[in-house]
């Protein structure tokens, strides 16, 4: 067998070995990214590879390699679901490093978190004076969440005891030029209703449409695949240019 076939047969094998893995441990490998996970990641990655490319050994030891790698992953991950003072010592807990408006620098030093980090991190919040932060927690994914004071939270209607409506999400009707028929029956539309919305906007064929959505008040956003922007060739063409 020539050699580029060969390459061809491994990468398959390890391509389709890495989906299986991706299925099987699901969206929280990559939702709750931790050191760990990351580094985990790479070795598999690695492994695969090297089931790919090197071609100086057999396929069968990489491909072990690769399923024990896997195998440990998801008996790991079973196990920080089950047990949580398991996950408490493999993945960690979460961190208060900001508690009452008080850095906690004791926290900080147990961690080698240091002080640039914490203002980083809420910089990239937003936040830019620390004397507006109630308390700050550094997640076990390396990722900060922030409680600001009460005084510099946004207003929401319900301080204002203004009422507000239902907001779901929007549903698809039109993709790609093809009606979902099923979306149409569950707002107990049809084709007619659709084709004359469409016509109200001079659109002549749900062929002409990129993506069509209906929200839970009714409203209709179309987008078309021939959109007419006016190319703007000149800085004071741009808004807001004085």
């Amino acid at each position: 067998m020539s050699e580029w076939l060969v390459e061809l047969v491994r990468g398959l094998i390890a391509f389709f070995t890495l989906l299986i893995f991706a299925r099987v441990l699901g969206k929280q490998q990559i939702s709750q990214l931790t050191f760990f996970d990351y580094v985990l990641g790479i070795t598999i990655g690695s492994t695969a590879s090297s089931l790919t490319t090197d071609l100086t050994s057999k396929a069968f030891p990489h491909w072990i390699g690769l399923i024990t790698w896997i195998g440990s992953a998801l008996a790991l991950q079973i196990i920080t679901l089950k047990w949580r003072t398991a996950s408490k010592y493999i993945d960690g807990e979460p961190t208060v490093v900001v508690m009452n408006g008080q850095i906690m620098e004791d926290t900080m030093a147990r961690m080698r978190y240091r002080a640039t980090d914490l203002l980083e991190q809420l910089r990239n919040k937003g936040v830019f004076d620390l004397g507006q932060v109630e308390f700050a927690v550094l997640e076990t994914n390396g990722k900060l969440s922030v409680q600001k004071k009460s005084q510099y939270q946004p207003v929401t209607p319900k301080d204002l005891n203004l009422p507000t409506q239902y907001k779901g999400l929007s549903t698809e009707l039109i993709y790609d030029g093809v009606v979902i028929e099923q979306n149409l029956r569950g707002f107990n539309l049809d084709r007619i209703w659709l084709t004359d919305q469409l016509k109200k906007q001079g659109i002549n064929s749900e062929e002409e449409v990129f993506l069509a959505l209906i929200d839970t008040g009714g409203q209709l956003y179309i987008d078309k695949y021939s959109d007419h922007v006016k190319k703007l060739t000149d800085v004071s063409d741009y808004p807001g240019a004085n």
